[in-house]
């Protein structure tokens, strides 16, 4: 059984076990949530596709940890324009849960 959930402006296709790496969301670590925008629902048996969300559907999710995911380094610059540069460092927030239960 799998279903595939939005959040964080993104899908992600998740099984009971899974632990997935998210969008930081406002949560502390070993809270529960809840995501209720479950746009598929697969049970072995049939698929369920909502428009846009299945009705009834949710997915149940433990948090482990929040934190930030190595730095990239971000260089602009504009060619054969001597002094137009800039190098700026950024590390993305993100949210690491695990996947508890999925209710279709």
């Amino acid at each position: 059984m799998y279903a595939i959930i939005e959040t964080g402006g993104k899908q992600y296709q998740v099984k009971e076990g899974d632990e997935i790496f998210i969008e930081k969301l406002d949560v502390q670590s070993d809270d529960t949530v809840t995501f209720d925008k479950v746009v598929a629902v697969n049970n072995d048996t049939s698929l369920s596709v909502g428009s846009p969300y299945v009705e009834g559907a949710s997915v149940e999710a433990k948090v482990i940890k929040n934190g930030k995911a190595k730095k990239i380094t971000v260089f602009t610059y504009k060619p054969k324009k001597g002094s137009t540069h800039r190098k700026q460092g950024h590390r993305q927030p993100y949210t690491k849960v695990r996947i508890d239960a999925i209710k279709a």
